[in-house]
């Protein structure tokens, strides 16, 4: 196309020019509706973009000649539209220059975005393209087109396409002229582009709808003093346009100049009113519509409020609270207030709506609080009330108590404090027993008979088992801090294993505290020191 830069030109300034003189008469919706059909016809320039076989050559050695720019051709187009987007194009195109001729038939859809006359678009086709060159006889390829172009739209029925550029894709075969040592000429692929202008004729436009209006009142039923609020809404207007709104009523003063107005109700009567709007379109002919909401003003009427009142919780202990709400409405729709609040138990105090029972010195039983209601002309509802029970208190819960657990026995009189299987089986219940109480503390009282002679007995056996809990081959890890090691006065041979729950005390009667600074464990195989060995004679 660069090859032309004066035809070009003349196109481009010849198609602006056109559409320069027509933009004034753009002044309908387009962007709304579509035609159901739209013809394009016009101007054509095509560079094909390949290499085809020439009949300078043979079979086995043929001559190629490339495609060049053919200037002279003509495009049309024709378009059902489904909607105001999509349609189906079915295009045809021909280009002939020097004796070569280039013609496509193609269709497929077409998407087209309407904006006020603007109208850009993309379609993408299947083609059946057929080549006549110099010296070939005419060939018949399957091919593609697919590209994009802007129409402007100067009125319903006729517009101009400034532009259309499109790759064209054909695949062609010559290998009943080509050797097969020759794949490029015997099926070429052309690759090339073609643009276009010209002018689309619309058809089949929908009939216009005058434009319709409506209107509401909001409330529709009002007090005197209370305000109205009106609202109107257009519909087949021209979206982009600025519509014009006038308002009237039949009662009370009105002051709006768009889509919504209020009406003042002060110092009507009471009765039944209308408001009406008139909506127009000041850049379209027949652009108008009018519509009607009707209100009613009602007089003050003079009922007293009404009152209801609720407790949450409806249950509290002796000393607890529970919140009061009252609520109150006035048939007549005017302010309220809450207030006088009593109670038979027990002490009430609030604001607004909402109260506090405090039921310190309360006896057990139904306390009951009332509240009254009284509206802005000072009309008084009934007392309204809302029972809480108090219960009487609970009994104080007990008192935790250390217990006995579990002991262990000492029946080897070689090592009689030492820590046996039977035994690491009961510590390893008490360690579990711990790990499940995180808040209890283990007591563990060693006892010895009268007979056994070792000194500090009673305490080793409470401090092995101790060492077996902390840091034995079980690997339990109790917290030192956790376990007390005592002496008993038992006289049995044995280590009992007291559970201490939170909030507990063990009594310690007969048992004595052990120092484990003096009193330490002492472990199944206690290391041997090595002897020096003697110095050999010389």
């Amino acid at each position: 196309m660069l090859r032309y830069p004066r035809l070009r030109g003349c196109v481009l300034c010849c198609a602006l020019l056109f559409t320069l003189a027509a933009l004034p008469t753009l002044t309908f919706a387009q962007g709304d509706v579509a035609p159901k059909v739209d013809v394009f016809t016009g101007y054509q320039w095509e560079a094909p973009g390949g290499t085809v076989p020439s009949n300078l050559g043979t079979f086995n050695n043929p001559g190629s000649q490339r495609l060049n720019d053919i200037r002279y051709g003509g495009n049309a187009a024709l378009t059902y539209n489904f909607d105001k987007m999509l349609g189906l194009s079915l295009d045809y195109g021909v280009s002939e220059q020097n004796l070569t001729t280039y013609q496509t038939l193609s269709v497929g859809p077409r998407f087209m975005w309407r904006r006020d006359g603007i109208n850009p678009f993309i379609h993408a086709m299947v083609s059946l393209n057929r080549l006549t060159a110099p010296g070939l006889t005419a060939n018949n390829g399957i091919g593609a087109i697919a590209g994009a172009g802007l129409d402007i739209q100067v009125n319903r029925f006729f517009g101009v396409r400034l532009a259309q550029v499109d790759y064209v894709w054909g695949h062609h075969d010559y290998s009943d002229l080509v050797a097969p040592q020759f794949p490029d000429l015997r099926r070429p692929s052309l690759e090339g582009v073609r643009a276009s202008a010209g002018f689309v004729w619309s058809f089949g436009y929908p009939a216009e709808k005058a434009p319709t209006a409506a209107c509401s009142a909001q409330p529709a039923e009002a007090m005197v003093g209370e305000p109205i609020t009106v609202t109107a809404t257009g519909s087949g207007f021209n979206p982009k346009h600025t519509l014009t709104y006038t308002w009237s009523s039949t009662g009370g003063k009105i002051s709006g100049n768009n889509s919504t107005a209020s009406i003042d109700t002060n110092g009507i009567a009471g009765g039944s009113y209308t408001a009406t709007a008139h909506i127009t379109d000041p850049k379209t002919k027949n652009g108008e519509a009018t519509c009607s909401a009707n209100f009613t003003v009602k007089e003050p009427p003079k009922n007293p409020p009404n009152l209801s009142c609720s407790a949450s919780p409806t249950t509290v202990q002796p000393g607890g609270s529970s919140t009061i709400t009252c609520t109150c409405t006035s048939p007549d729709h005017v302010p309220v207030t809450v207030g006088s609040w009593t109670t038979t138990g027990g002490n009430i105090s609030g604001s607004g709506n909402t109260a506090t029972l405090n039921t310190s010195g309360a006896s057990p039983g139904t306390v009951t609080v009332s509240a009254t209601c009284t509206d802005s002309r000072g009309l008084t509802s009934q007392a309204a009330t809302a029972s809480v029970t108090v219960e009487a208190p609970p009994p104080p819960p007990p008192t935790p108590q250390a217990s006995k657990l579990s002991q262990c026995d000492y029946p080897n009189p070689v090592k009689p404090w030492r820590v046996d299987n039977t035994c690491k089986a009961i510590l390893d219940d008490v360690a579990k027993n711990l790990q499940q109480n995180a808040d209890s503390k283990l007591v563990i009282v060693g006892n010895a008979e009268p007979t056994e002679k070792r000194k500090n007995l009673a305490a080793e056996r409470a401090v092995d088992a101790k060492a077996y809990l902390t840091g034995g081959e079980a690997k339990q890890g109790i917290d030192p801090s956790r376990i007390e090691c005592r002496t008993g006065s038992g006289g049995t041979k044995t280590a009992e294993f007291w559970i201490v729950p939170a909030g507990a005390t063990f009594s310690g009667e007969g048992t004595e505290p052990v120092d484990e600074m003096k009193v330490k464990p002492i472990p199944d195989h206690p290391h041997v020191t090595a002897k020096k060995a003697k110095p050999k004679a010389q």
